[in-house]
């Protein structure tokens, strides 16, 4: 999925994610206020939702450039 996919994907329903592992983030405020306005936006996602999609996407976008690629792809999931 690409981040620009990702407003689409929210208005779309919830699917149940097996996530494993947690991770701590500090983000700056401003980044923040972002992340809590686009969980005002989908009621339906929490800001922790927003944040692995956001980061899923990403990764999946670093796949798929040639220099990367080899070296991430063994590595989802």
């Amino acid at each position: 999925m690409k981040v620009t996919d990702l407003p689409k994907h929210w208005e779309g329903k919830k699917e149940p994610v097996d996530r494993s592992h947690d991770y701590n983030l500090r983000l700056p405020l401003e980044d923040a206020a972002r992340i809590a306005a686009l969980a005002e936006l989908y009621p339906d996602r929490s800001e922790s939702d927003i944040l692995n999609d956001m980061i899923a996407a990403a990764l999946d976008d670093l796949v798929r450039l040639s220099p990367l690629k080899d070296k991430l792809e063994g590595k989802e999931k």
